[in-house]
């Protein structure tokens, strides 16, 4: 049995099962900010992981006028929202039984009252859960997102379920499963709790984010409610008025989302750019009226992504002319100003090395859940800090290295392993992030914490491909013949600039060991992996591979988003699929002489085990050194957000795994 006494645990015991377990269970971390309309008050979540029940429990907090204290009772609630007048606070939350066994919790929406006496009170509930509920400016109505089933689900089970008639790209989506026929709509329900939540926009179309019109008519949204939409990957923005037919505001000439509506109702903010097929691409924020027509970039000035790997949310009005929004900045993620006419460069209104996972603001107020390497996300303002509920963890060394081809420079962090002297050397693990258009950055990262709590040395890049940097430096690994931004493709420069970052770090720190390097990445990380095992096995002495891309080809027609590639790659796999093979790094497993650990879930949908299946046999049959382990029961996002338990199995599996491989000989 490993520390978490799992049932039915077959691992072996773990030396780290104590270190692991202190980095899960109990840790803190705090989310969703809204600011009470007066700006009084700051409503928020706080999460905590509790490894005995195997789950993650959070409950609604409140600020006031002495110390923030918790006002729900949880164990599943989150997504507070405030009354136009303030005196109300609604959240979510899965309190009730299952509708069926095995099924999960319904979930249900509250309101209670936070000035004056009252008593908590259901509004509504919803098998499919509530999406960015949103309370309406007359204060007489929430409108929300939530799945719509087909009738095959009230078969009692699927032995009963008639067929699935597949007629369009995109029907599964990773950690959902099957959407095309659960498409996610539109809902209101009166504030009150007298209604029935009612279907604004039924049919087959999926739909994101709501944002009210200034007089409660109706909301704004984002959809791809057009012909060929699987095609030409458009998503458009679209007022639903709650009697009528949605009007669209853009003409499939973009990816429009995170839709907020001003102020004074006239316009329209959101995050996207104007071609959906090509990528990857700086996401902006956009301005565009209430009544269409041209579109205003208004975060033109900084050329940065406005969707950030650290936590997405739509633009926040500070008044009718400025707008909030977070974006990436070199591993950073700070809170810039927006000039909704885009007449000046968005205004950073944090600094420093830190991650504005999200915010919220009113009436001068701006509340912000903020992380730091050392700290899981705390409750700040502008003014200073607010809750310190987090525990203090490791920090790390940021460097710069430059590229060996002179493009510019990579961004770097080392992070030294626990009981550190400067005397010894230690083992080296070299980690790549997924993506690839994300970034490693000042946020605290488990991963990074256990491995230096292990007695590892920690070193990450964020190489070219990525995002947090200008739009050039993403597009540099597109493929060569990619129409419009042609680059190297995948495994090439970001493999020098991964490589170049080692070099230096095993040049610069002599207590790395250069003779103990190990390498680990997830997602495009473990193709990189998978890359790296076939080129540079001399290097290493043990890759683990995890939720990779190992086979374009295969990965093209079976992953939730297949057909999108040609989007990177330029081309299709069915017109070119020499590139596609070219780029596949299984076409290298003969090359593989280093051990290779393979970690996958069998639920994952963006990468299916099948990714992992295909190297495991193939480097089985060619008798090489390989260990595969398949996590059930989760998908794509097991180190982030699978069960806690699985998450500290799979975190002693990588320790013990690269301990025996990296030891000192």
């Amino acid at each position: 049995m490993t520390g978490t006494d799992a049932p039915n645990d077959k691992l072996a015991p773990s030396p780290f099962a104590d270190l692991v377990k202190d980095l899960f269970d109990g840790r803190t971390s705090i989310a969703q900010p809204a600011v009470s309309p007066d700006g009084s008050h700051v409503a928020f979540v706080v999460a905590t992981i509790d490894l005995k029940a195997n789950t993650t429990r959070s409950r609604v907090w409140l600020t006031g006028d002495g110390a923030p204290v918790p006002v729900t009772a949880g164990p599943n609630d989150a997504q507070p929202v405030w009354s136009p007048d303030g005196r109300f606070l609604a959240f979510t939350s899965r309190r009730g039984e299952p509708s069926q066994p095995g099924a999960p919790k319904e979930a249900t929406l509250h309101v209670m009252p936070v000035s004056g006496p009252g008593e908590v009170r259901t509004v509504a509930t919803m098998a499919e859960g509530f999406g960015e509920p949103a309370w309406s400016p007359d204060g007489k109505w929430f409108a929300y997102t939530s799945r719509t089933r087909d009738n095959r689900y009230e078969a009692k089970d699927e032995s009963w379920q008639a067929p699935r008639k597949i007629e369009t790209f995109f029907t599964q989506a990773n950690g959902e499963g099957w959407i095309f026929d659960r498409p996610a709509h539109v809902y209101v329900v009166a504030a009150d709790g007298t209604g029935t939540p009612r279907n604004l926009t039924p049919g087959t179309f999926q739909h994101a984010g709501v944002s009210w019109l200034r007089d409660s008519s109706g909301v704004v949204t984002s959809a791809q409610r057009h012909d060929d939409w699987d095609f030409d990957l458009a998503v458009d923005l679209y007022v639903v008025p709650l009697d009528g037919e949605p009007r669209a505001l853009t003409a499939q000439t973009g990816s429009y989302g995170f839709p907020s509506v001003s102020p004074d109702g006239s316009r329209v903010a959101f995050v996207g750019n104007d071609d959906p097929v090509n990528f990857p691409l700086n996401p902006r924020v956009g301005v565009v009226s209430i009544e269409g027509g041209d579109i205003v970039w208004a975060s033109a000035g900084l050329d940065r992504s406005f969707l950030p790997t650290a936590g997405i949310r739509p633009p926040v009005w500070r008044d009718d002319t400025t707008l909030l929004a977070t974006a990436e900045d070199r591993g950073d993620t700070h809170l810039y100003e927006v000039d909704a006419a885009g007449s000046v460069a968005p205004r950073p209104l944090t600094s420093g090395r830190i991650a504005v996972q999200s915010f919220d603001a009113a009436s001068g107020t701006v509340a912000l859940a903020q992380a730091t390497v050392e700290h899981p996300a705390e409750l700040v303002t502008l003014d200073g800090p607010v809750t310190s509920l987090t525990r203090s963890w490791s920090s790390w060394e940021k460097f710069a290295v430059p590229c060996s081809d002179g493009y510019g420079e990579i961004d770097a962090w080392i992070m030294r392993p626990a009981g550190f002297d400067e005397t010894t050397t230690y083992p080296v693990l070299l980690n790549v992030h997924g993506g690839p258009f994300t970034q490693y950055g000042e946020a605290f990262f488990d991963e990074a914490q256990m491995q230096a709590a292990a007695g590892f040395v920690v070193l990450m890049s964020n190489p070219r491909g990525g995002s947090g940097r200008d739009e050039a430096w993403g597009q540099a690994i597109c493929g060569p013949k990619h129409p419009k931004f042609p680059g190297t493709g995948w495994g090439s420069v970001d493999v020098d600039d991964v490589m170049a970052v080692l070099d230096h770090a095993l040049a610069t720190y002599p207590f790395c060991d250069p003779d103990r390097v190990g390498m680990l990445g997830g997602s495009y990380g473990g193709y990189m992996a998978t890359t790296l095992a076939g080129r540079f096995s001399d290097r290493f002495r043990g890759i683990c591979t995890e939720r990779a891309v190992n086979n374009w080809i295969t990965e093209e027609v079976s992953a939730d988003i297949s057909t999108v590639w040609r989007g990177v790659v330029g081309t299709t796999a069915l017109d070119d699929p020499d590139e596609y093979l070219r780029m596949s790094p299984i076409t290298r497993v003969r090359d593989i002489t280093v051990p290779l650990l393979i970690i996958h879930s069998e639920d994952d949908l963006r990468c299916p085990i099948s990714q992992a299946e295909e190297l495991f046999v193939a480097m089985r049959q060619l008798r090489k050194d390989v260990t595969f382990y398949r996590f059930p029961a989760e998908n794509h996002e097991l180190s982030r957000s699978g069960s806690p338990v699985h998450r500290t199995m799979r975190a002693e599996i990588i320790l013990d795994w690269f301990t025996e491989h990296l030891a000192a000989r």
